[in-house]
């Protein structure tokens, strides 16, 4: 459901239009009668139909095409085209279910706006209905690790109340997830859970995707909110969100009411609200692109998502649970990992951070082996540490230093990569290296290396030398 199908009994027409969309971006397929129409329906539904009302030497006109997709495809929008338009054909095709009309000669950039308008509402609804399917599911997270704990120990407090949560994290940490868990162990539960893809929205969209519209041709059609109404409804990347729509939504949090576009009556909604940001809102505060009355209401209660290498432990069991889950849902192969290759996965970078480990997976499994053991040669990142033959490859920035610095500034590398690892875990790391706990704590002394922080760093005196 990604083309264009365009019908009309005119060749030069439905060419016409179809050059213009493809110099667009779009895919397109032609019909020329209503016979052709319903073929090319059936054979594979398109993501949006423009319908000429008049089709010459066909069993049906546009308005027969067009009772049957809504029928069998009410989420194929449809824009009616017509040659012969009055107010009388405008007003029966709209109340069939027709997204707009245009009559012919029709005005380029109109017909652009219209259709570019008609596809991302059929999307955001696509995904909304589907979200609100997934959104009864229970949200599952995995993992053990002290950071995931205490994130989990947080989610808890808050599932019960009604108070609004401010998630924060980088992209890719789990963000939506947490979201999610809150509302599958609230008392919202049975209600809808709506995602707002706040940077996703073009601004001069968002009040009408958010709060509906009202009008004398299409009567009333509902918002995100309304959607929402009895669960919740989170703001993904709060901060895109454009000024204008802050200011509204800051009356919504006040007495959960709006107003529709072009509407004239009060909407009375029931909401919890979750947002999420991966942004400084204090800097986006002091800039002017954000409304600090608007954060205070949100933030009442901030909750901070780890970034994965705050929380390496966990990537062994969630490597598995991706495994399994592509498995599931894609039929790749069921493998399981190495010791080697899950040491590994824990020692590498995650800028991307849990979304980006599921790419990795999924990826070992389209290009690897289809059973055994995932090794490490096949995790990209892999550098190469040793060549074919089993031996040690030296960087050329070791290979430049005499043996006891060498040897000292591997130690420490090695050392403080095995610690991140383990979350700072001094004796997980201990047992893994093969060293006594004190013994440990001398090696690091000795090396310059200083834990207890967020993370191992070396003394200045040390780094300086």
């Amino acid at each position: 459901m990604s083309d264009i199908l365009i019908v009309d009994d005119e060749r030069d027409i439905r060419e016409l239009i179809s050059d213009i969309l493809k110099d667009e971006g779009f895919t397109t397929r032609l019909a020329g009668s209503s016979e052709d129409c319903m073929v090319a329906i059936a054979a594979e539904p398109p993501g949006m139909l423009i319908l000429d009302i008049w089709l010459k030497d066909s069993n049906m006109d546009g308005i027969d095409i067009l009772k049957i997709v809504k029928r069998d495809y009410p989420d194929v929008p449809v824009v009616i085209i017509s040659g012969h338009g009055n107010i009388e054909i405008a007003v029966a095709a709209i109340k069939q279910g027709a997204y707009d009309f245009i009559e012919k000669p029709f005005n380029i950039d109109q017909l652009l706006v219209v259709i570019r308008r008609a596809m991302e509402t059929s999307r955001l609804r696509r995904e909304n209905i589907a979200l609100k399917r997934r959104g009864a599911e229970p949200a599952e997270m995995l993992g053990d690790s002290p950071a995931f704990r205490a994130l989990v120990g947080q989610l808890d407090k808050v599932t019960r109340s009604n108070g609004r949560v401010m998630l924060t994290g980088a992209s890719g940490c789990g963000k939506e997830l947490a979201a999610r868990y809150i509302h599958a162990r609230s008392n919202r539960a049975e209600g809808p859970f709506v995602s707002v893809a706040c940077a996703s929205i073009e601004p001069d969209r968002m009040e009408e995707v958010l709060f509906g519209r009202e009008s004398d041709e299409r009567g009333v059609e509902p918002g995100l909110l309304e959607e929402a109404n009895g669960g919740v409804i989170y703001f993904d990347e709060v901060a895109d969100m454009p000024p204008g729509t802050q200011s509204k939504i800051l009356r919504v949090l006040v007495d959960q009411t709006f107003l529709r576009v072009g509407g004239a009556n009060k909407v009375q909604v029931d909401l919890r609200v979750i947002s999420s940001t991966g942004r400084d809102l204090e800097t986006e505060i002091e800039a002017g692109r954000f409304r600090r009355e608007l954060f205070h209401r949100l933030n009442v209660v901030p909750i901070g998502v780890p970034g994965l290498e705050e929380r390496r432990e966990d990537i062994p069991a969630l490597a598995a649970h991706f495994i399994e889950q592509l498995n599931r849902e894609q039929g790749l192969p069921l493998r399981t990992l190495s010791e080697e290759a899950a040491a590994l996965l824990q020692t590498m970078s995650w800028p991307g951070n849990v979304r980006q480990l599921r790419n990795v997976i999924e990826r070992v499994l389209i290009l690897g082996d289809t059973n055994g053991e995932i090794a490490a040669r096949e995790l990209p990142g892999e550098t190469g540490a040793t060549d074919d033959e089993g031996r040690v490859v030296l960087s050329g920035t070791v290979a430049t230093l005499p043996l006891r610095e060498a040897r000292e500034a591997f130690e420490r590398e090695y050392l403080v990569t095995q610690i991140n690892r383990f979350s700072g875990n001094i004796s997980r790391t201990a047992e893994f290296v093969g060293m006594e706990r004190s013994a440990l704590h001398r090696k690091l002394k000795s090396l310059g290396v200083v834990t207890g922080q967020k993370s191992p760093r070396q003394t200045t005196a040390e780094s300086a030398g």
